[in-house]
């Protein structure tokens, strides 16, 4: 009787196997990946299939035995060692010099909220990276940052333990057909997030906030790939996290902000005459959300759907104004 397993997995398209002794734990696994191949824990996510799907550090069964995984099949997504040690490296070229003058030894602010601080270290995406070949890959970075730091976004990470190991733009006309714009992807659950900054001429960007929007529903796919029951439930979910969670909204005037675009509605002003959403893409050019199509399963005529758009502008508009008279009181 063989008193050792092997476990095999696949990463970034190379194969590697590791041998475990019987009674060895997931857990040990991920020690195991980060002794050999110098990926941090925090930074593994194992794809197993069939049934068990994607398991994130710290597992939510950490002792879940090895020999359970035998004959399935395993990737691990998690970003290139050189990715890491990358990202490192721009951290600390970031950071301020030392002072030659004596300063006195930092303690830990009875105020900050610590733990907090580490999840947000944690659940947050690993590298932004701009399409360098269009035009101001600096602004596409700024906004990319944005996105990262948005207090709303930061939040629903955190509470979902959501890690993304590259946040990057999309170039529109990669990804632009006759019948449809796609607004984002999320490649192998979190591995890659793209997302579609520019307008179509590439003379500008979209409104921040559908951007943001846009976001939401990728971050659900690290979660659901199909656009089920399940999925829509999480991406509303996020989408109420972050907009509660966004204490800066009440204090800027939109005008101020370099990513407004009042030219921009999103999926409101596209051109909805059918289709949808797509595998894990979020596509402009039909009603995205299953549930708020007829019993038919046909999606609106544009005139019905703009009408709609009209009305949900004006029950925003309301809303504004009753929160303005609220705080003028």
């Amino acid at each position: 009787m063989a008193d050792s397993i092997k476990i095999a997995f696949s990463h970034h398209g190379n194969r590697h196997e590791f041998q475990f002794a019987l009674d060895s734990t997931i857990s040990d696994l991920a020690e195991k990946v980060f002794v050999s191949l110098s990926i941090p824990q925090a930074n593994q996510k194992f794809m197993i299939t069939p049934k068990l799907g994607l398991l994130k550090y710290p597992f939510p069964d950490p002792v879940l035995p090895l020999s359970s995984l035998l004959n399935k099949k395993i990737i691990l997504l998690a970003p290139l060692p050189s990715e890491i040690s990358a990202l490192s490296e721009a951290s600390a070229a970031s950071k301020p010099r030392e002072r030659s003058s004596p300063v006195r030894t930092a303690t830990p602010s009875r105020h900050r909220d610590w733990h907090r601080a580490q999840e947000e270290a944690t659940y947050t995406f690993g590298k932004i990276v701009p399409l360098p070949y269009l035009p101001n890959p600096e602004k596409s970075r700024r906004f990319l940052e944005r996105l990262r730091d948005d207090a709303g976004i930061k939040a629903s990470m955190r509470k979902h333990k959501f890690s993304v190991a590259v946040l990057t733009e999309m170039n529109p006309a990669e990804h632009t057909t006759h019948e449809s714009r796609t607004l984002g992807l999320n490649r192998n659950r979190g591995e890659v997030i793209e997302l579609r900054l520019r307008t179509d001429a590439y003379d500008g960007y979209r409104d921040y906030k559908i951007i943001r929007k846009t976001l939401c529903h990728e971050l659900a796919h690290n979660d659901f790939g199909e656009h089920d029951r399940n999925f829509w439930d999480l991406t509303n979910a996020i989408e109420k996290e972050v907009e509660a969670n966004d204490w800066r909204s009440g204090g800027h005037a939109l005008t101020d902000q370099e990513f407004y675009n009042p030219d921009d509605s999103g999926v409101e002003d596209e051109h909805m005459d059918g289709g949808g959403w797509t595998g894990g893409e979020f596509v402009l050019g039909g009603n995205s959300n299953p549930a708020s199509q007829g019993s038919s399963g046909q999606g609106l005529g544009r005139r019905e759907l703009m009408a709609q758009a009209a009305e949900e502008r004006m029950r925003k508009q309301r809303g504004a104004n009753r929160e303005a008279d609220d705080q003028a009181r």
